[in-house]
């Protein structure tokens, strides 16, 4: 009996390891969205430039686009801004943008230093149109088909590897269905 009672602690611990072990194989940026799927929430931002088209619900559809969730107090953003200057110089390529919990001030002077790449900006100052996307932070960048369904996201800044392997894959699926 004695044995059993040692044997039992013993055995517990070997399943809680197990565990831990398992959640050592888990991306923990890979955080699974709900908005997947969805349509585009319903929304309207205010331009960041004056004299230009805000953003809203309704600049999304009737061809895909992708949407960047930026800010210039974020060190990543700053790092993937130059994949984002060269999606958007392609033909094909769409790139409308949400400036988060950002002064508007702060954001273009960010975009005249390191350019701006965006066709259209709408100004989040609260979070709160970043909250009905399911913004976890920033970076973000979201695909969106041709009927405004958001159909990818992908969480923190982008790279050359992450543009080829997902992003354009997925860009050019939204593209061939919308013909």
């Amino acid at each position: 009996m004695n044995r059993l009672l040692f044997a039992l602690p013993v055995l517990v611990l070997l399943i809680i390891g197990g565990f831990f072990y398992r959640g050592l194989d888990l991306d923990p940026s890979a955080v699974p969205s709900a908005m997947i799927d969805r349509p585009v929430p319903d929304f309207a931002l205010p331009a960041l430039h004056p004299g230009k088209k805000g953003l809203s619900t309704a600049d999304f559809g009737g061809q895909p686009k992708m949407l960047n969730v930026f800010a210039s107090w974020c060190g990543p953003c700053r790092v993937e801004h130059p994949i984002i200057m060269r999606l958007a110089a392609r033909a094909d390529v769409e790139v409308l943008a949400l400036s988060y919990k950002d002064d508007p001030q702060a954001s273009r002077a960010w975009l005249a230093e390191l350019g701006d790449p965006y066709r259209q900006i709408g100004v989040d100052r609260d979070g709160r149109v970043a909250i009905d996307w399911g913004v976890y932070g920033v970076p973000e960048t979201y695909l969106v088909d041709a009927g405004g369904r958001i159909r990818y996201r992908h969480v923190g800044p982008l790279t050359a590897a992450v543009v080829a392997e997902e992003i354009l894959p997925r860009w050019q699926a939204l593209q061939q269905a919308n013909q």
